[in-house]
């Protein structure tokens, strides 16, 4: 467009006088376009990255905790349920007197990286079953109806069932049950997702020429479920939050003495009148961590493609 202007500008000069004035005129007519487009490029990534920031800080303090607690996690400093600003402790203590700031700084850790390996394993493996059925209905409606099967299993009932049939399994059988409580909805959301994109005529073109599954899932239909994949993601890491704090109240994951965001909630609720910050704390930390995790996985997600889909 620029430079169609800029000819019909530089024709008109040659046509006769004023050709100054008329190759100025088309210079004023893009100018001012141009500079539009690039600040309103500057301003989404300003955008996303406030939109992102407070996940990065968030988690990069969760991770970074244990050596910024000022206190042991395991030691006395306080009476129990101390008050907050007594004996040097900003939040008080808990039940047994440790510090409530240093085990909030230090309980965070544990709960970030489990929860992340959760979202990535729960994701990754529904994209590729979920893909892997659309392209293949045969074995789509044996994954659709298994996991309709493992969705009729209540939450609370998976992870007792699967920790405390693994009783020595600790982190991993949290794990474990994350994962098989969050596959059902995501395979099927994939599945959904998918099923417009393997109608495509690109990918029964390839299809027709031969290419092989796991070509088609990598190549073809995964790359143009992006924004898709990312929502997910968000969704099932904030799942996976929920998950692996319940294991942590039930007692099921972490044990004591961990200093576990859950597990403060859990031993310090019998004196939640005592210190109310024993109990909203952690309770805090934990919501502002799904909240955050989840607005930058949704500002990180592209918002328009060629062939990008988007269900969610």
């Amino acid at each position: 467009m620029t430079s169609q202007s800029s000819q019909s500008a530089k024709k008109q000069g040659r046509g006769g006088g004023g050709s100054a004035p008329g190759f100025c005129a088309a210079r004023r007519a893009t100018g001012p376009g141009a500079e539009g487009a690039t600040a309103r490029t500057t301003a989404a990534r300003r955008r996303v990255l406030l939109r992102t920031l407070p996940a990065l800080l968030f988690t990069a303090v969760a991770l970074a905790g244990p050596w910024l607690a000022p206190e042991a996690i395991d030691k006395p400093v306080a009476i129990p349920y101390g008050e907050a600003g007594a004996d040097g402790a900003p939040l008080g203590g808990d039940q047994l007197g440790r510090d409530v700031w240093s085990r909030l700084l230090a309980g965070g850790r544990e709960l970030i990286g489990t929860s992340l390996v959760v979202a990535l394993t729960v994701t990754v493996i529904a994209a590729l079953l979920g893909t892997a059925g659309a392209l293949r209905p045969a074995l789509g409606r044996v994954v659709e109806r298994t996991a309709d099967v493992l969705m009729l299993l209540p939450a609370i009932l998976g992870i007792l069932l699967v920790t405390l049939s693994w009783p020595g399994g600790g982190r991993l059988a949290v794990i474990a049950a994350a994962v098989a409580l969050g596959l059902p909805y995501t395979i099927r959301l994939v599945s959904a997702a998918v099923a417009p994109v393997a109608a495509s005529g690109y990918v029964e073109a390839s299809v027709a020429g031969g290419e092989r599954l796991w070509h088609l899932i990598v190549r073809e239909v995964l790359p143009n479920l992006r924004s898709t994949l990312l929502a997910l993601f968000g969704l099932r890491f904030v799942a996976a939050v929920h998950v692996v704090a319940t294991a942590g109240f039930l007692q099921v994951g972490p044990q004591p003495p961990t200093a576990d965001w859950a597990l403060m909630i859990r031993e310090n609720a019998p004196g939640i009148l005592l210190n109310p910050w024993a109990v909203v704390a952690p309770s805090i930390a934990i919501g502002l961590l799904a909240m955050s995790v989840n607005l930058a996985a949704d500002a990180l997600a592209p918002r328009t493609g060629r062939k990008a889909v988007a269900v969610l």
